[in-house]
Order: structure tokens, then C-alpha cells, then sequence
């Protein structure tokens, strides 16, 4: 009888403990929304691609995905951003993600979901129609939408379109009436009940998209998408800057006697600032419509490596040490004032610039495509938390075989005294 009682004693005891880390997951993914995850310290963001080939065609997959996401978690990356849907990897990275929460209920990680849009005849040999948008624009959203309903958990943000209507994205760019048109649609889905009313709906634009730019963008169309999105997301680029509006990068004359790192450093206090900037001329003109909404940086980063506008003939905007330092002034920065950064990006892509290996598209990311952490992470690596993590196999390692004297040979001072081309 003894043995009987422990035996039903011992069953109640391991079924009230499933229940409760039933019960507990549950409670967490419904109060993890995107209004308690976003501009939450403890959640930090990064933009994602996780491609590793030169061919855009071949897919991460899903054991791919998955190690990334491991790797992320490990950096305390609990908020990831996709760009697109038309190609397996969102729907890809949402069920890598679904697998590693069965596997492990504390497994945290959410996602932005990008829809992306194209003005009519975008990257045909038409001339683009920005006025009017691709057909294929409502097959994105309602494949985004799909996605949404079958990842509630996980989906906690959609962004329609990227970078979708700053005029400089001459291929593809739309007016704003089309961004406020599938934001209205997909508001309209969360009162209906069909998308939870929790999800938050937002564009991921430049900031000069969001009205902190020329006035040619203020107009009553952004105005109403402004109303209509829960929160702004908005890009910002020092790093591009440094070639296209260099004022801010020029050493000063008060400077001029300072050491070179110390012309380096205080230019990167300056890219910082720069940043702040744009991020309050995109608030300042919401306020002066009336508006209060949260604003997010669904992107910023800096490249490590070019060959082109910002490398060695260029502004001298590029080399990890720069990168480090912006990495750090970025996230110090919107951690102290609640602000969530997407950081761009996690790993290195090549597949962006394909035909130009040293093109500073492909090198953004934190994670080189050798498996090796860069200048930003090294404190990470030294502190142990890729332990038993690896990528394509390789245990994460440093850049430069964590010599800082080495790396240090590649920085360069801040240039502005070239020929320019646009």
C-alpha cells in the first residue's frame, strides 16, 4: 500500500510540473507582445539573412537556421527581422524557431516579419511605375499573413515593405499611399479578429521616409501612415553617411593635433550623434503633426570591409575597430532610452554584392562568414558564451586571432578629401 500512495504521490507531483511548465510557457508567449518585448533592454534586436553562399538561390536550412538562432540566443538576440516572404527563409527561420522551443520550453525568440513591396515593373527592364505597385504585392502580404496566423507566438511584428519608399531606392520605391494601403489592410485583419490584436503593424523606412528629411516627404499620405502604424521604424546610417553627407566625419580643427585614434574615436562619438539625430527630426516631425508613437531602428550598422566609397580610396569609414565602437555607442545609447535597434546585421551575407567580393554590403555582419567574431563580439567569445556553439562546424573564433595590434593596422583616420562619386 506504501508503494502504492508513493507511486500516485510521485505522478501527482511530475503532472502538476508539466502542467505548470505548460501553464508557465503558455502565460509567456501571451505576455510577450511587442509592446512589452520592444524597447525592452533584456530583448535586444538584430536584422537576420542567415544566407551563406554566394548564390542567393540556395536557402539556409533549417539545421543552418537553427544553429544561427542558437548563436543569436547566446549574444542575447531575443527579437530577430526578415525582409521578405516570397522565399522560403522566413518561413524557414519561424519553424527553426518552433522546433527549438519544443526542444527547450525556456527558448526565447520572436520575430518582425518583412513583407516585401515593389512599385510596378520594379527590377524588369520597364521603366518602374512608383505611382502603382507590383501585382505580386498582394500574394507578400497574404503569404505574410499566413505566416502571422500559424506563428502567433513567434510573430509579434509585420513590416510592410523595406527602405519601400525613399526615392534613392530608384528600382523598386513606392509612394506612401501604397504602404498605407496594406497597413490599413492588415489593421483591419487584427479588428476583425483574424490577426491577433497584439501584433504590432509598422514600414521599415530611412528616416528621411518617416518625414526627419526633406520636406518633399512630408505629405498627407505619410501623415495618415503615421496614424495608422502601431510604432515607426526607422534607418539610420552614419556609416553610408560618411561618403553622401560627410560633414559630421570631418576631423574638426580643434582636432587636428589630437593621435589618430583618438581622431577615430571621437569621430565615432560623432556617427553616434549623427544617429541621435536623424532618430529626433523623425520624432520631431511626428510630434509637430500631433502624433505620440514609440519609434524603433529596424536599422543601423557599420561594414567592415570596402573597397569602394568607404574603404582605403574612400571616406576611411571602414575596419572593425569602427565597427566596435559603433556597435557599442548604438546599443548603450537606445538601451538607456528604451529604444529597440535592429542591429545590421548578424552574419556576413555575400550573395549581396555577388560580383564584388570586398563590396561593403557583404560585410556588415557581427559573425564573419569563417565563423569568426569580430572586433564587437571578442569580449563575448572571451567570455565564453559560444561554448559548445558552432557555424558550418567551426567553433566560433576571433578575427585577427584576437590581436587588437593587428587589427589596429587597418584603421584608418577619417577621410573627406577625395574625388567623390555619386
Amino acid at each position: 500500500m506504501k508503494i502504492i500512495i508513493a507511486f500516485f504521490a510521485l505522478t501527482l507531483v511530475v503532472g502538476c510540473n508539466s502542467k505548470n511548465k505548460v501553464q508557465s510557457q503558455a502565460t509567456q508567449e501571451v505576455a510577450m507582445t511587442a509592446a512589452t518585448i520592444l524597447g525592452n533592454s533584456e530583448y535586444l534586436a538584430i536584422s537576420y539573412g542567415g544566407y551563406r553562399h554566394i548564390e542567393h538561390a540556395i536557402e539556409p536550412t533549417i539545421k543552418e537556421l537553427k544553429e544561427d538562432m542558437k548563436l543569436l540566443a547566446a549574444m542575447g538576440v531575443k527579437i530577430l527581422r526578415t525582409y521578405k516572404v516570397h522565399l522560403p527563409q522566413a518561413s524557414n527561420v519561424l519553424a527553426a524557431i518552433s522546433e527549438l522551443k519544443n526542444e527547450d520550453a525556456n527558448f526565447e525568440m520572436y520575430v518582425m516579419l518583412g513583407a516585401w513591396i515593389d512599385c510596378k515593373n520594379a527590377w524588369t527592364e520597364l521603366a518602374p511605375d512608383h505611382e502603382n505597385e507590383s501585382e505580386r504585392n498582394a500574394v507578400e502580404i497574404a503569404t505574410t499573413v499566413a505566416l502571422a496566423k500559424k506563428y502567433p507566438s513567434i510573430v509579434k511584428v509585420i513590416a510592410v515593405g523595406n527602405e519601400a519608399m525613399v526615392k534613392w531606392a530608384t528600382s523598386y520605391y513606392v509612394q506612401p499611399k501604397i504602404i498605407l494601403k496594406w497597413v490599413q489592410h492588415l489593421q483591419g485583419l487584427k479588428k476583425s479578429g483574424v490577426l491577433s490584436k497584439d501584433l504590432w503593424i509598422t514600414s521599415s523606412d530611412d528616416f528621411s521616409s518617416w518625414g526627419g528629411g526633406g520636406t518633399e516627404y512630408h505629405t498627407p499620405d505619410l501623415e495618415k501612415l503615421i496614424k495608422a502604424v502601431d510604432y515607426i521604424s526607422m534607418h539610420t546610417y552614419a556609416y553610408h553617411n560618411s561618403h553622401y553627407n560627410p560633414v559630421f566625419w570631418e576631423v574638426p580643427d580643434t582636432e587636428k593635433e589630437l593621435s589618430d585614434i583618438e581622431k577615430v574615436d571621437n569621430a565615432m562619438l560623432r556617427a553616434k550623434s549623427f544617429a541621435m539625430t536623424q532618430y529626433n527630426n523623425v520624432k520631431n516631425y511626428m510630434t509637430s503633426l500631433g502624433i505620440d508613437k514609440p519609434i524603433h531602428i529596424g536599422e543601423s550598422g557599420w561594414a567592415t570591409k570596402s573597397n569602394g566609397f568607404y574603404g582605403q580610396n574612400g571616406s576611411h569609414a571602414t575596419d572593425e575597430y569602427k565597427q566596435g565602437l559603433y556597435y557599442q555607442h548604438i546599443r548603450e545609447w537606445t538601451k538607456k532610452e528604451g529604444i529597440s535597434c535592429f542591429y545590421f546585421e548578424a552574419f556576413d551575407e555575400q550573395w549581396k554584392d555577388a560580383e564584388n567580393p570586398l563590396g561593403s554590403e557583404n560585410h556588415f555582419g557581427l559573425i564573419n562568414l569563417k565563423g569568426e567574431a569580430k572586433y564587437p563580439l571578442w569580449d563575448a567569445v572571451d567570455a565564453g558564451i559560444f561554448k559548445g556553439l558552432t557555424r558550418n562546424g567551426k567553433n566560433i573564433t576571433k578575427t585577427y586571432n584576437g590581436d587588437k595590434a593587428l587589427l589596429m593596422k587597418d584603421v584608418l583616420v577619417p577621410n573627406i578629401k577625395y574625388k567623390r562619386a555619386n
